[in-house]
C-alpha cells in the first residue's frame, strides 16, 4: 500500500486520485487559515515555485480539528489562499485528520510515520514528505517550517 492507493476531493468537490501524482515527490499538509502558523503557504508556495519542474507537489488538506482554525467554507479557503498567498499548488476539501472520521489517507500517513507523541496528528501544519513511488519518508512537526525542508525534497528529487 501506498499513498498512491487513495483519492480525495479536491476543493471545488472533484474527486482526485493520488496516483496521478505516480512519480512524483510530494509534501501532504494538514493546514488552516487563522492559524499561528498559517503564513506558512507563502513557504509552502516557495517550495513549490522551486521544485515543480523537477516532479515536486504540495498537497494541502484544509483542516478544523485544532482550536477552530479552519472555519471556513471550501470556497473561503480557496479564495483566502488566493488571495492572501498565491498559492498554485491543489488544495483539497476540508477534512478531518484525527478521530473516527479521519480520512483514510491520513490515517495511512500517520500509521507509516508517527510523531513525537503518538501517531495522532497535534496541530496544523503536521507535514509529510512522501517519494515518488508514493510511500512516507519523513514526517514533520508543525514548527517546521517548510524553508527547512527544502534539503529533503532536492535529495529526493535527486535519486
Amino acid at each position: 500500500m501506498s499513498v498512491h492507493d487513495f483519492s480525495a476531493k479536491l476543493n471545488g468537490g472533484r474527486e482526485k486520485k493520488l496516483s496521478d501524482y505516480d512519480g512524483e515527490v510530494l509534501l501532504i499538509v494538514n493546514t488552516a487559515s487563522k492559524c499561528g502558523f498559517t503564513p506558512q503557504y507563502e513557504g509552502l508556495q516557495g517550495l513549490h515555485a522551486k521544485f515543480k519542474r523537477r516532479g515536486f507537489e504540495v498537497l494541502a488538506f484544509p483542516c478544523d480539528q485544532f482550536g477552530h482554525q479552519e472555519p471556513g467554507s471550501d470556497n473561503q479557503i480557496r479564495s483566502f489562499c488566493e488571495v492572501n498567498f498565491g498559492i498554485e499548488f491543489p488544495l483539497f476539501s476540508k477534512i478531518e485528520v484525527n478521530g473516527d472520521d479521519a480520512h483514510p489517507l491520513f490515517k495511512y500517513l500517520k500509521s507509516q510515520k508517527g510523531g513525537l507523541l503518538g501517531s495522532s496528528i497535534k496541530w496544523n501544519f503536521t507535514k509529510f514528505l512522501v517519494d515518488r513511488a508514493g510511500y512516507v519518508v519523513d514526517r514533520y512537526a508543525p514548527i517546521v517550517t517548510p524553508a527547512r525542508i527544502a534539503h529533503d525534497i532536492d535529495e529526493l528529487l535527486d535519486k
